[in-house]
Protein backbone atom coordinates (compact mmCIF):
# COMPACT_ATOMS: atom_id res chain seq x y z
CA UNK A 1 0.00 0.00 0.00
CA UNK A 2 1.25 3.83 -0.73
CA UNK A 3 1.43 6.41 1.48
CA UNK A 4 -0.94 8.16 -0.17
CA UNK A 5 -3.49 4.72 -0.16
CA UNK A 6 -2.54 4.83 3.53
CA UNK A 7 -3.59 8.53 4.12
CA UNK A 8 -6.74 7.78 2.05
CA UNK A 9 -7.55 4.87 4.71
CA UNK A 10 -6.89 6.64 7.45
CA UNK A 11 -8.80 9.67 6.69
CA UNK A 12 -11.80 7.40 6.05
CA UNK A 13 -11.53 5.67 9.23
CA UNK A 14 -10.82 8.93 11.24
CA UNK A 15 -13.77 10.08 10.02
CA UNK A 16 -16.20 7.43 10.54
CA UNK A 17 -18.42 7.94 13.23
CA UNK A 18 -18.65 4.50 14.93
CA UNK A 19 -14.65 5.44 15.00
CA UNK A 20 -15.39 8.38 17.16
CA UNK A 21 -17.94 6.07 18.99
CA UNK A 22 -15.28 3.69 19.84
CA UNK A 23 -12.99 6.31 20.85
CA UNK A 24 -15.26 7.68 23.00
CA UNK A 25 -16.67 4.26 24.62
CA UNK A 26 -13.25 3.43 25.35
CA UNK A 27 -11.76 6.44 26.94
CA UNK A 28 -14.51 6.52 29.19
CA UNK A 29 -14.42 2.99 30.33
CA UNK A 30 -10.61 2.75 30.96
CA UNK A 31 -10.41 6.05 32.72
CA UNK A 32 -13.96 4.83 35.10
CA UNK A 33 -11.74 1.70 35.75
CA UNK A 34 -8.28 3.63 36.33
CA UNK A 35 -10.41 6.02 39.04
CA UNK A 36 -12.06 2.70 40.31
CA UNK A 37 -8.01 1.26 40.97
CA UNK A 38 -6.22 4.70 41.83
CA UNK A 39 -9.14 5.15 44.54
CA UNK A 40 -9.02 1.29 45.79
CA UNK A 41 -4.96 0.89 45.87
CA UNK A 42 -4.41 4.58 47.47
CA UNK A 43 -7.14 4.36 49.64
CA UNK A 44 -5.25 1.06 51.15
CA UNK A 45 -1.92 2.68 51.23
CA UNK A 46 -3.81 5.75 53.08
CA UNK A 47 -5.02 3.19 55.40
CA UNK A 48 -1.68 1.95 56.12
CA UNK A 49 -0.25 5.08 56.44
CA UNK A 50 -2.80 6.66 58.79
CA UNK A 51 -4.43 3.86 60.46
CA UNK A 52 -2.20 1.38 61.41
CA UNK A 53 -3.85 0.10 65.10
CA UNK A 54 -7.35 -0.87 62.64
CA UNK A 55 -4.91 -3.14 60.51
CA UNK A 56 -3.27 -4.39 63.08
CA UNK A 57 -6.79 -5.76 64.53
CA UNK A 58 -6.46 -9.21 65.20
CA UNK A 59 -9.06 -11.29 63.28
CA UNK A 60 -10.34 -13.47 66.17
CA UNK A 61 -9.63 -14.02 70.12
CA UNK A 62 -10.27 -17.84 71.35
CA UNK A 63 -11.15 -18.57 74.55
CA UNK A 64 -8.45 -17.87 77.06
CA UNK A 65 -7.92 -14.53 75.15
CA UNK A 66 -5.05 -15.19 73.19
CA UNK A 67 -5.32 -13.64 69.75
CA UNK A 68 -4.61 -14.86 66.10
CA UNK A 69 -1.88 -14.07 64.26
CA UNK A 70 -3.30 -13.26 61.08
CA UNK A 71 -4.87 -9.28 61.35
CA UNK A 72 -7.91 -7.07 59.70
CA UNK A 73 -5.10 -5.84 57.14
CA UNK A 74 -4.48 -9.55 55.45
CA UNK A 75 -8.14 -10.08 54.26
CA UNK A 76 -7.97 -6.15 53.19
CA UNK A 77 -4.90 -6.67 51.12
CA UNK A 78 -5.81 -9.73 49.24
CA UNK A 79 -8.89 -8.14 48.62
CA UNK A 80 -7.26 -4.86 47.04
CA UNK A 81 -5.18 -7.48 44.94
CA UNK A 82 -8.57 -9.81 43.71
CA UNK A 83 -10.47 -6.32 43.28
CA UNK A 84 -7.61 -5.50 40.71
CA UNK A 85 -7.41 -8.45 39.17
CA UNK A 86 -11.38 -8.41 38.87
CA UNK A 87 -11.48 -4.83 37.16
CA UNK A 88 -8.81 -6.03 34.56
CA UNK A 89 -11.58 -8.89 34.03
CA UNK A 90 -13.87 -6.32 33.64
CA UNK A 91 -11.68 -4.62 31.09
CA UNK A 92 -10.79 -7.67 28.88
CA UNK A 93 -14.46 -8.86 28.34
CA UNK A 94 -15.62 -5.32 27.57
CA UNK A 95 -12.83 -5.27 25.16
CA UNK A 96 -13.05 -8.49 23.36
CA UNK A 97 -16.77 -8.23 23.21
CA UNK A 98 -17.95 -4.39 22.59
CA UNK A 99 -14.98 -2.96 21.31
CA UNK A 100 -13.97 -5.84 19.18
CA UNK A 101 -17.02 -6.17 17.28
CA UNK A 102 -17.07 -2.04 16.99
CA UNK A 103 -13.33 -2.16 15.47
CA UNK A 104 -14.44 -4.82 13.36
CA UNK A 105 -17.47 -2.89 12.04
CA UNK A 106 -15.30 0.21 11.38
CA UNK A 107 -12.38 -2.33 9.35
CA UNK A 108 -15.10 -3.62 7.03
CA UNK A 109 -16.51 -0.27 6.15
CA UNK A 110 -13.13 1.32 5.70
CA UNK A 111 -12.95 -1.22 2.85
Amino acid sequence: MTQAANTKAGLHIGNNPKFHELVSKRRTFAWSLTAMMMVLYYGFIMLVAFNKPFLATPLSTNAEGVSSIATIGFPIGVGVILLSIALTGIYVRRANGEFDELNRQIIEESR
